[in-house]
């Protein structure tokens, strides 16, 4: 038997969510109720969390991820699986030492201030200050993470495992070297990240290139032209091409010109990236020193040959001719004056206004093909294909699977070097005596930066010194290597010397190994009981980048899919339906929200917003009408306390006897909920979170609120309608939970009997 009096007076009047919401969160914590055990009796439920950018802040898209993947954890949890979700955050490499850059700027620093080791140990710093952000960020979404399973990504154990996957990939041929183009930088000496280049306007002469035709049939032109900005390599360039699609153009396709500078013999090819509105329709293919010029490269496997050395000037090759050692733009100066004489320029256009590629320190930006490192994805991705297309995994919604697999069959080998300092440093080292071509840059005892190849610069300097200072190296192509994560010199005592590699990994290719990293694979007891995880959770935009990578590094390593289902949510757009950003000031702070409306509110109003994983405006319409409905339930428990307290009754439990001696009205309510039960149940299966929230909201607002309240208030057997109100509402804060776990604890701990558990443990309704 309940008497409820002693509670009526506890319940204040109206619902605090500033107040409630830290309160419970702590209480959750102390308690340990997020902790999962290795339990043999119960079936894992394993949740691997996107892990956010360690210096930055949660977004829109971050805390609908939350939303739903607590909402998941917390569903399993309550249905007695041994319910882990595992967090994290990311090192995020490129954006948070851009970050950390314009933090640099601000104090007239920048990091060639520094050498390699001092700047990855300030950085860390920085993030180790930024980084609680985040965690408190989670805290107040209400995630019911693991915390005492908290990985990030620079953490020891990742790296070792990071460095072990390479190993293991160099050992089964997986990995290599090869040339690959990258943004450099001949002022500053160094490669730029696609994020540290901006796009600079500029007005420069175009030139209209005369390419004389060979072969030439009765009718036809002398000459093709094609328009550049760029003429100083012309001497390298490898072939002309046309849109196919370009009727004007399809006669060339297949046909050869005279190279203007060097007369050598050119084909001209057919490629769609070629816009017929551009210049004359006719486009010089650069391979070396041009993006889209070398993916064409790439695409028709034509030669990719560099005119440009690492200080910017044209390198003295036979080719060159006159341009040899020219700085390039005395090269394209002397360049127009030899096509002129020739009779090659048939116009120039004084007045055209172009996008140049500069660093964010202000450096031209000379695209550059440098050796890079790759994995052969071929032998890779075939299996992540097909576990998508033989059923072991599942992507939800169902639409989104041609992203994927489209992907996985276009996909080529990946390019996993990135030449920033912020990351997991590729564990190579080169021997001094054995590569004295090794390209160097570092900061001398005197604070100067020099550049050289190893070679001549041991003339100047000793090895110690270029070693503590170093701050890039550029190892060519065919450069011997030792694989180690220690310096071999100390590990082995060797009486060579090691450089190491200065690249470090794609932030995918650690990120790849996400879900296993947070279990500690190979052999942690974690690993064995929670591997492979019940589902991924992640945008849809980054279906490609990372959901790919981490299917084929789980089935690579363990010979089992990572995860069994994957959920990708659309992304939240601003209110007016745009894509959000910084210049059109529509912006959405989810903080502002939850500080306004709570937390539950944002929550349900997110996930009831969401439409099976398709982009949505946010919806703040159905913010405030869940920081209406958590008021609702707070004031129909005030009900039913006043209620009971007014009666005087005694409340029974419920049981079969009690519902035997109701009315209709009874029989109905309870038989609503047990459907309803099975039906949220079928919804959250299916990863179709809008529509069982609406299902819940609707039922307790216009079947329980609206209806069955109304209905009990006049009935003489208060006793027997306190006692199925009390039980369908209690099994409704339990179906609830998982949505609006804040309001829903807190009422819970006014309403749950002394012996009960509190709800984010409990159990979940049985039918």
């Amino acid at each position: 038997m309940l008497k409820s009096d002693k509670m009526s007076p506890q319940l204040p009047k109206q619902f605090n969510h500033k107040e409630i919401e830290p309160k419970i969160y702590k209480m959750w914590e102390e308690k340990g109720l997020f902790m999962a055990t290795r339990d043999p009796k119960k079936i894992p439920y394993t949740i691997v969390l996107p892990p956010p950018n360690a210096s930055g802040r949660m977004h829109t898209g971050n805390v609908l991820m939350v939303a739903i993947e607590d909402l998941l954890i917390r569903w399993k949890r309550m249905k007695g699986y041994s319910a882990l979700w595992l967090p994290g955050t990311d090192h995020a490499g490129f954006e948070t030492q851009v970050t950390y850059e314009r933090e640099l700027k601000k104090q007239g620093k920048s990091r060639f201030d520094f050498d390699r080791e001092t700047l990855y140990n300030n950085i860390w710093e920085f993030v180790q200050q930024n980084k609680g952000i985040i965690e408190d960020q989670l805290k107040k979404m209400g995630a019911s993470v693991d915390w005492s399973r908290y990985t990030f990504t620079l953490d020891p154990h990742v790296i070792k495992t990071v460095h072990a996957t390479f190993k293991k990939m160099h050992d089964d041929g997986l990995i290599y070297r090869d040339n690959y183009i990258v943004n450099f930088s001949p002022k500053d000496g160094t490669t730029f990240a696609d994020l540290e280049v901006k796009t600079e306007e500029r007005n420069d002469p175009f030139y209209y290139v005369r390419y004389p035709l060979l072969d030439r049939k009765d009718g036809e032109v002398e000459f093709v032209v094609c328009a550049t900005v760029r003429p100083e390599p012309i001497f390298i360039d490898t072939h002309l091409a046309v849109n196919p699609s370009d009727e004007s153009k399809k006669w060339l396709i297949g046909r050869q010109v005279s190279n203007p500078l060097t007369g050598a013999t050119m084909n001209i090819i057919a490629d769609s990236f070629v816009d017929p509105a551009f210049g004359t329709g006719v486009v010089k293919l650069t391979p070396a020193h041009d993006k889209n010029d070398f993916d064409v490269a790439r695409r028709h496997n034509l030669p990719i040959l560099t005119a440009i050395d690492m200080r910017g000037k044209v390198l003295n090759i036979p080719e060159a001719g006159e341009l040899a050692g020219l700085y390039v733009t005395k090269a394209r100066k002397k360049a127009v004056e030899i096509l002129q004489a020739k009779g090659f320029i048939e116009k120039i256009d004084e007045k055209y206004v172009h996008g140049v590629s500069v660093s964010y320190k202000g450096g031209d930006i000379e695209p550059m093909v440098l050796p890079n490192w790759f994995v052969k994805v071929e032998t890779l991705k075939k299996p992540a294909l097909d576990a998508v297309l033989n059923g072991d995994i599942t992507i939800y919604p169902k639409w989104r699977e041609v992203t994927y697999t489209q992907w996985m069959e276009e996909m080529r080998d990946w390019p996993i070097s990135r030449q920033v300092v912020w990351g997991i440093r590729i564990p190579v080292w080169y021997s001094a005596k054995e590569n004295p071509e090794l390209v160097v840059s570092f900061l001398s005892a005197d604070g100067k930066v020099l550049n050289g190849t190893l070679g001549d610069l041991l003339k100047d300097h000793n090895f110690a010194e270029i070693k503590n200072g170093l701050q890039t190296l550029i190892a060519p192509k065919n450069a011997k290597y030792v694989i180690s994560s220690e310096d071999p010199k100390l590990s082995d005592s060797t009486a060579e010397d090691f450089l190491p590699e200065t690249d470090t990994f794609d932030t995918w290719f650690s990120s790849g190994q996400w879900p296993l990293v947070t279990l500690h694979y190979p052999d942690s007891e974690d690993f064995n009981y929670f591997y492979p995880t019940s589902v991924l959770e992640t945008g849809w935009e980054i279906i490609r980048f990372w959901v790919s990578r981490m299917i084929m590094f789980g089935i690579y390593l363990t010979g089992k899919s990572p995860f069994k289902d994957v959920y990708l949510h659309g992304i939240v757009k601003a209110l007016d339906g745009k894509k959000m950003s910084k210049s059109l000031g529509n912006v959405i702070n989810p903080e502002e929200y939850q500080e306004q409306y709570g937390t539950d509110a944002l929550r349900m109003g997110l996930i009831s917003g969401t439409a099976n994983g398709k982009d949505f405006a946010f919806p703040k319409d159905k913010v405030i009408a869940f920081r209406n409905f958590a008021n609702k339930l707070w004031n129909m428990t005030r009900f039913m306390f006043m209620l009971e307290e007014s009666s005087g009754v005694v409340v029974p439990e419920y049981s079969d006897v009690v519902l035997a001696r109701g009315n209709d009205a009874d029989r109905k309510i309870v038989g609503e909920l047990h459907k309803l039960v099975g039906e949220i149940d079928t919804e959250l299966e299916k990863y179709r979170f809008g529509e069982a929230g609406d299902k819940i909201y609707h039922f307790m607002w216009d079947s329980l609120a609206a209806s069955y309240i109304e209905h009990i208030k006049d009935r003489q057997d208060k006793d027997v309608a306190l006692s199925i109100f009390r039980y369908v509402f209690k099994n409704c804060l339990k179906l609830l939970h998982p949505f609006m776990p804040f309001v829903t604890e807190e009422l819970w701990g006014y309403m749950k009997s002394d012996d009960e558990a509190e709800l984010v443990v409990n159990e979940w309704p049985q039918v």
